[in-house]
């Protein structure tokens, strides 16, 4: 039995666990702690702004609340979100709808982006990172976080004061456990590196964008992830809302997509490669008798370093589809089909690597 585990559980050596309510928990990355292969990202509470209306965001506090416990029901328990998201009311209403669950949930939340007018209002200083984290308590309603990111990599900080702040939060029980999002091969490393010097608290996660449509974590993250131990808490795993199995060939957009408005933002896509990737998506789930985004979650919960895919939900319907990603797996066959559909030509040096197959094998 896995000590941490109120229910029996069956371990592998990939380091997952599958507890008896249908949820699938893996460690996060080189730490101790179990995370859902499902988490739910919380950018869709607030509706603060254009930007995050088109996600589907509500305000409502009590829609908010039954999300909240329909991910819980279903062991969806680590929940996301950010400082900046909606101006900190995706915090604040995430903390509402945990209100009397706090000891059910993990809570991500991140810190770096601009949060206001001043000269030290973003960034990694120790001076905006001990304001952010302290905004983010009070939002939450709770006295410490279990997972704190890095949103960005700030490189007008010292990457010493930073993992000394991060640590020092750690040590104080304000936060759990430290995390990245959105470095650089050479950031991430750079940092694990500061912190095993000085012996201070290490990064166990990277959140990253990573899809069928955006293999790019793939080449360099992937392989850094598995060599240092750092999990993948992955982003917009459906590709900016182009996997949901409503964009076709020949069509025009659906009337009800966030591509309307926050297209530019996301990562551009080639429509020929969208197309080509989403018949492959087709014919996979006529096989398996799943949805388009079912299959596409659940290819990448095969891939290696995947700790969590963090889902939105515009409503329960939606939520509750996507939580019919886990609890069944590809073939190997059906993982070959949907390789090969969205491979893309590697940058340098990747490809040149890849030529010596022998000594750079794929990570994948």
């Amino acid at each position: 039995m896995c000590p941490s585990a109120p229910l029996r559980c069956f371990c592998t050596l990939q380091r997952e666990c599958r507890i008896q309510i249908g949820m699938d928990y893996r460690l996060l990355g080189g730490s101790g702690l179990k995370v859902p292969v499902l988490s739910f990202g919380a950018g869709t509470f607030g509706a603060g702004s254009d930007f995050f209306k088109a996600w589907g965001a509500t305000a409502d506090a009590a829609e908010a609340r039954r999300i909240v416990d329909i991910c819980l029901e279903a062991g969806v328990n680590l929940f996301d979100t950010a400082d900046v998201y909606s101006d900190g009311r995706s915090e604040e209403v995430l903390g509402k709808a945990l209100k009397g669950k706090r000891d059910r949930a993990l809570i991500s939340t991140k810190a770096t982006f601009r949060l206001g007018d001043g000269p030290n209002d973003a960034g990694s200083s120790r001076y905006h990172l001990r304001r952010s984290l302290e905004g983010s308590l009070r939002r939450l309603g709770t006295d410490y976080v279990d997972i704190y990111h890095m949103h960005g990599f700030d490189a007008q900080t010292p990457i010493d004061e930073v993992q000394d702040t991060l640590h020092t939060f750690v040590r104080e029980g304000k936060v759990r456990y430290i995390a990245a999002s959105n470095f650089s091969g050479w950031h991430l490393m750079k940092s694990l590196a500061v912190a095993d010097r000085y012996g201070w608290t290490r990064f166990v996660a990277h959140q990253v964008h990573y899809s069928l449509i955006g293999r790019d974590y793939e080449w360099e993250l992937m392989p850094l992830g598995l060599d240092q131990k750092v999990g993948a808490l992955v982003w917009s795993p459906l590709g900016w809302g182009r996997l949901t199995g409503k964009i076709r060939r020949g069509q025009p957009l659906p009337k009800v997509s966030r591509l309307h408005k926050t297209a530019d933002f996301g990562p551009p896509v080639a429509d020929e490669h969208l197309y080509k990737v989403v018949d492959a998506l087709d014919v996979v789930a006529a096989e398996t008798g799943k949805t388009v985004p079912q299959v596409a979650l659940n290819w990448l919960l095969q891939r290696p370093t995947v700790a969590s895919l963090i889902i939105g939900a515009r409503n329960e319907q939606q939520l509750r589809q996507n939580l019919g990603a886990v609890g069944w797996n590809l073939t190997a066959d059906q993982v070959a089909t949907l390789d090969k559909a969205s491979a893309t030509q590697l940058a340098y040096p990747y490809w040149h690597q890849r030529q010596n197959g022998e000594r750079n094998p794929s990570p994948v």
